[in-house]
């Protein structure tokens, strides 16, 4: 059982920048691949970055690519979202989640992290 916690959401305004946070409870934290996932109100939950267990593979969706980067920190249990130039429409409760490489589909999710992008 993975339990996960983010942290680091809030308020900011748009071209502005916040550090989202995960923590894992798992003793087995590098073999798992993690992920950024995102539902805005009426919208259906969406992908945002992924990371494979090595920490060197990594992968974003068309929307965040070049302003959000995710990183991992196998000695802490941690998986980091750093979100840069931030805009209104990447308001969204933002949510981590593990699952093994063989998946189908994310396996263990946090509660989520509210990021609120005025304009």
């Amino acid at each position: 059982q993975v339990q996960l916690a983010e942290s680091g959401g809030g308020l900011v305004q748009a071209g502005g920048s916040l550090r989202l946070s995960c923590a894992a409870s798992v003793r087995t934290f590098d073999m798992y691949v993690m992920g950024w996932l995102r539902q805005a109100p009426g919208k259906e939950r969406e992908f945002v970055a992924g990371l494979r267990p090595s920490g060197y593979n990594t992968y974003y969706s068309d929307a965040v690519k070049g302003r959000f980067t995710i990183s991992k920190d196998n000695a802490k249990n941690t998986v980091d979202l750093q979100m840069n130039s931030l805009k209104p429409e990447d308001t969204a409760v933002y949510y981590c989640a593990a699952r093994f490489g063989s998946d189908s589909s994310w396996r263990y999710w946090g509660r989520g992290t509210q990021v609120t992008v005025s304009s």
